[in-house]
């Protein structure tokens, strides 16, 4: 992904609690993680309450062990009138080795709500990003 795009980053240690009897990680956990992910870069970029629509494509590549840290880009790639699209990357990181692996990867719309719940308009990217991307619309 690239670095132009606006982005949210966060990070994460994976606790007991947050695993299988595995020891890795639970799904659901990392669809939460990613999408609160998400949820920050919409929310900073269209400065309004914002939910979530979908999520589209998401693929668990690796397992994420208990005790690893994990590591959340979320970058805005497309804005339509009201809504957003966000792909997010996970990352997990031995701590103790340093060792890291791309685990999860996904896409989120986003839709930015007014007052009275209702979508409502949204910034466009800036015009360098457009360059960047060509013409879309995520409506």
């Amino acid at each position: 992904m690239s670095a132009l795009f606006p982005e949210a980053r966060l990070l994460e240690i994976v606790f007991p609690d947050h695993t299988n009897h595995l020891g890795t990680l639970f799904g659901g956990q990392a669809l939460a993680w990613m999408d609160k992910a998400a949820f920050i870069v919409a929310s900073r970029h269209a400065r309004r309450t914002v939910v979530t629509a979908r999520s589209e494509e998401v693929n668990f590549r690796v397992p994420v062990r208990k005790g690893q840290l994990v590591e959340l880009v979320a970058r805005l790639v497309e804005v339509g009138r009201s809504s957003m699209k966000v792909e997010v990357e996970m990352t997990a990181e031995d701590p103790l080795t340093g060792d890291s692996r791309v685990c999860t990867t996904g896409r989120f719309v986003m839709i930015a709500l007014d007052s009275n719940g209702s979508p409502a308009a949204v910034p466009a990217l800036p015009d360098d990003l457009k360059l960047a991307l060509g013409n879309f619309s995520a409506d």
